[in-house]
């Protein structure tokens, strides 16, 4: 891979991430103050619904008809202007679920296919894709300061900044390297495209996978859906800025997990990750006074992120990767991908919603003590049915990794 394919690829993942993170980190706070409280979660669970959509679109009609960097480019364009289109709604829940869902299923699918991009273009996936994808959060992280420094979390100017970014990544990607239609004339179905057709050779081992990767999305999402808000709501100024402490424990985390697979097992590390969301949530309930934020407890909250997302999603994905023969590999992912980012998403935050409403007090407001402590309970709860029926078969090969 020549260093010109490099930075070309390194620049796609960086405007990839960096339009998500602009406005979907500080989204639950910009509605909150547009009096959509308590459809916060609902409104995040348009996520899940187009990450159920996006393989079959991307399996169905990208890899069949469409160069992967045209349906990015165009996907991208129509992105940045429903971006646009999404500011200028109000506090109609349903019109803002539904905008928000045209935002997300034009967006969803350009990740597999950014993936496909640089797949195609390197060398050496296992040595390379790694330094390029960095890029990726790197972005998320300038995203965020740029946002947080701006304190714009209440108002529009993170859908303008995203919708703007959208819209010249949706451009700068018909210049990419192409990567032709490959699946034409092929037999396609739904089963297919999920990933369903695979899972007929999981085991038992996969399956208690499959059922606390599930559960764990359910607290995963109080966070995706509420962090923000929640930081926002206690005082803490630059709330996405100073969320950018976990994609900076996210990457430090990454390059640590061979040295914690070696020694603890992917039990163990999935083990400890699903404990860290418990903990985690635990110090946001207790991250705060009468006087605002206690911030050592906060940073030290947001810091876990490293631990609770590469230790139990990345690790997930890697011990798929490990179990499965080469020709079902990529349908067994899809269908986690399925199980985790769509279905558990969907449940996730709509439960998420449910809790927000149900502890908050007479007038409506947050009680966040109690929102934080539902999902530490779940978490823990996730931790100790795994401990007991995850069975790890593959400890030889992962730790060898």
């Amino acid at each position: 891979m020549t260093a010109s394919i490099r930075i070309r690829l390194s620049l796609m993942m960086f405007l990839q991430y960096a339009v998500w993170g602009a406005w979907f980190v500080p989204f639950s706070t910009y509605l909150v103050h547009h009096g959509l409280q308590a459809w916060i979660g609902t409104i995040y669970s348009a996520q899940g619904w187009a990450a159920i959509a996006a393989p079959l679109f991307v399996g169905a009609i990208a890899d069949r008809y469409f160069s992967a960097e045209k349906v990015m480019g165009v996907l991208h364009i129509a992105s940045g202007a429903l971006l646009f289109a999404l500011s200028t709604v109000d506090a109609d829940p349903a019109l803002m679920f539904a905008a928000t869902l045209g935002v997300l299923l034009a967006y969803m699918p350009t990740i597999a296919l950014s993936n496909a991009i640089a797949f195609n273009a390197i060398t050496d996936v296992e040595r390379q894709f790694p330094g390029i994808r960095v890029f990726g959060t790197i972005g998320w992280i300038v995203a965020g300061l740029i946002v947080g420094s701006l304190g714009a979390e209440r108002t529009p100017i993170p859908l303008y900044l995203a919708g703007a970014a959208s819209l010249v990544y949706g451009i700068y990607a018909f210049t990419l390297p192409t990567v032709p239609p490959r699946a034409g004339g092929q037999p396609v179905s739904a089963g297919s495209l999920l990933g369903l057709d695979a899972i007929r050779e999981g085991d038992r081992s996969f399956w208690a996978l499959i059922a606390c990767a599930l559960l764990m999305m359910i607290p995963f999402a109080f966070y995706n859906v509420y962090a923000n808000a929640f930081l926002d709501g206690i005082g803490m100024k630059a709330a996405a800025a100073v969320q950018t402490i976990g994609q900076v424990s996210e990457v430090g985390f990454l390059l640590l997990l061979p040295l914690f697979f070696r020694f603890l097992g992917i039990k163990g590390v999935l083990l400890v990750g699903m404990l860290a969301w418990a903990l985690r949530y635990v110090l946001f309930a207790n991250g705060f006074d009468t006087s605002g934020p206690i911030t050592p407890v906060i940073f030290l909250a947001l810091a876990l992120h490293g631990v609770c997302f590469d230790f139990v999603i990345v690790a997930a994905t890697i011990w798929v990767d490990k179990h499965f023969p080469t020709e079902t590999r990529g349908r067994a992912q899809s269908f986690l991908a399925l199980v985790t980012w769509g279905l558990g998403y969907v449940v996730g935050s709509n439960a998420a919603n449910l809790v927000f409403n149900a502890t908050a007090d007479a007038g409506g407001q947050p009680v966040w003590h109690s929102f934080w402590l539902v999902p530490a309970g779940l978490a823990a709860v996730t931790a100790v049915i795994f401990l007991l029926i995850f069975r790890d078969r593959t400890r030889g090969v992962v730790a060898a990794r």
